[in-house]
């Protein structure tokens, strides 16, 4: 059984920091993402982790590149997400995702790439 589980995401002030964990249980997965939906917005991709070799690759949206930093701790199996510098239009529910492929790089910030998903957790920017 492949269970997805965020940790608490909080409510923070503009330029505040934040840290999101994906403990997955199950099965290991290679190739993961973070995605959020904002109230009213569509599902958004905010970053992935592709398996490569000993390490990985990383890959983020126009809209977090420089200030979100996405990795993986092969030792607990978690994905990690450290949110910097966030913004009001961070707000969200964040989404972790897995998949059992190997998707090519093209398809790393796809919705349907992935196909198992956790529940979400709730982000708050606020002042």
């Amino acid at each position: 059984q492949v269970q997805l589980r965020e940790s608490a995401g909080g409510l923070v002030q503009p330029g505040a920091s934040l840290r999101l964990s994906c403990e997955v249980s199950g099965r290991a997965f290679g190739n993961m993402a973070w995605f959020r939906q904002a109230p009213g917005k569509e599902r958004e991709f905010v970053a992935a982790f592709r398996r490569s070799g000993g390490g990985g690759m990383t890959y983020y949206g126009n809209n977090v590149k420089g200030r979100f930093t996405v990795s993986r701790d092969n030792v607990k199996n978690t994905l990690e997400l450290q949110m910097n510098s966030l913004k009001f239009e961070d707000t969200g529910v964040y989404y972790c995702a897995a998949t059992s492929g190997n998707p090519t790089s093209l398809y790393m910030s796809r919705e349907d790439t992935y196909e198992y998903w956790g529940q979400g957790t709730q982000v708050t920017v606020s002042s």
